[in-house]
């Protein structure tokens, strides 16, 4: 008894989880206040925010996208600011350009709106490639160069797209090498029967008119950058670091992939199992947990082989397969 005693004060003492428990569900509670159900989107979320990920959110319109984009930044005490993509939207339009200032006989930096702890980019397959490439640098090195100088963005720094499947008339792909700088992709769908009631039933509530106002900051900056500091510490076996790789490995060699995932993939999967670990109150990833992120961070990443998407086969189907065949190292 004395022992498992001293276990317990050692774990709790390795990584503290009770603030991080508490601030999650605060979180959530304040999510919900506007967002009923989408439980599973809140917690991959979460999992990017505290993976310090890029996320793209896919789906029809009217599920609240880009809604809840701006509530989980709101929930955090933060800069914040949203970019409508547009055919006619520019590079300098999202980064900045230099000003000739009159007084001063110099050319001055005016910042864009990507100089913001949480960048929101609305309906991002919209604008062409010119202004997609622009976010390159951006996305994977936290910092932009203008006319040979470099501007480092401020801590936290996270990438928030939503994107419409459907509707393809006036939009751009997004290239495979801005798609592997999300962490993850997630695919939102329509609400139960029961969850669209309850929505109606808020909507029709005259407290839930102004929907922003009911939101309040959950936790602010450092505390964030706290917890993805504290995601880094979480445990993982070297069994696990090597089931994270075979998965990988193996959509390289799959016959009905014409395209596999890089090592960003492998790292993905790593930090997000780890957050997600975090996120369910535990210092050690579990192989659960490693095939549950598993499809979010590899469904943008892979290409079907044109003769198997034509037989129906889906991303999924073969992530799906992958996971399943992949034994568990010993």
């Amino acid at each position: 008894m004395e022992n498992q005693e001293n276990n317990e004060i050692s774990f709790n003492s390795r990584i503290p989880l009770t603030e991080l428990k508490e601030q999650i569900v605060a979180i959530k509670t304040e999510m919900h206040k506007v967002i009923v159900g989408q439980e599973e989107l809140i917690d991959l979320l979460l999992v990017s925010l505290i993976s310090n990920g890029h996320v793209l959110i896919e789906g029809v319109p009217g599920l609240a996208k880009t809604l809840t984009a701006k509530l989980l930044a709101k929930t955090v005490q933060t800069d914040f600011s949203r970019i409508q993509f547009t055919p006619d939207l520019m590079p300098s339009d999202i980064l900045g350009t230099s000003i000739f200032n009159n007084q001063t006989n110099n050319f001055e930096f005016k910042s864009g709106p990507v100089f913001s702890n949480f960048v929101l980019i609305d309906e991002i397959n919209r604008a062409p490639a010119k202004t997609q490439a622009a976010l390159f640098e951006v996305m994977e090195e936290r910092q932009i160069t203008i006319d040979g100088k470099t501007y480092e963005m401020e801590q936290p720094f996270l990438v928030l797209a939503t994107q419409n499947p459907i509707e393809q008339e006036g939009t751009y792909a997004l290239p495979e090498a801005q798609l592997d700088r999300f962490l993850m992709k997630i695919t939102i769908d329509y609400p139960t029967l029961e969850q669209e009631i309850q929505l109606l039933h808020l909507e029709q509530s005259n407290e839930h008119f102004d929907k922003t106002s009911l939101m309040k900051p959950a936790i602010n900056a450092q505390q964030l950058i706290e917890f993805q500091q504290l995601a880094q510490k979480v445990m993982i076996e070297p069994h696990l670091i090597q089931f994270i790789a075979q998965i990988v490995n193996n959509t390289r060699n799959h016959s009905f992939l014409y395209l596999g995932a890089s090592p960003r993939a492998s790292i993905a999967i790593l930090n997000a199992s780890k957050s997600f670990a975090l996120i369910n109150g535990r210092d050690f990833v579990t192989p659960d947990d490693i095939k549950y992120v598993a499809y979010y961070v590899l469904n943008h990443r892979l290409i079907l082989a044109p003769e198997r998407e034509m037989e129906g086969i889906t991303i999924k189907d073969v992530v799906k397969q992958i996971i399943d065949t992949v034994e568990i190292p010993r």
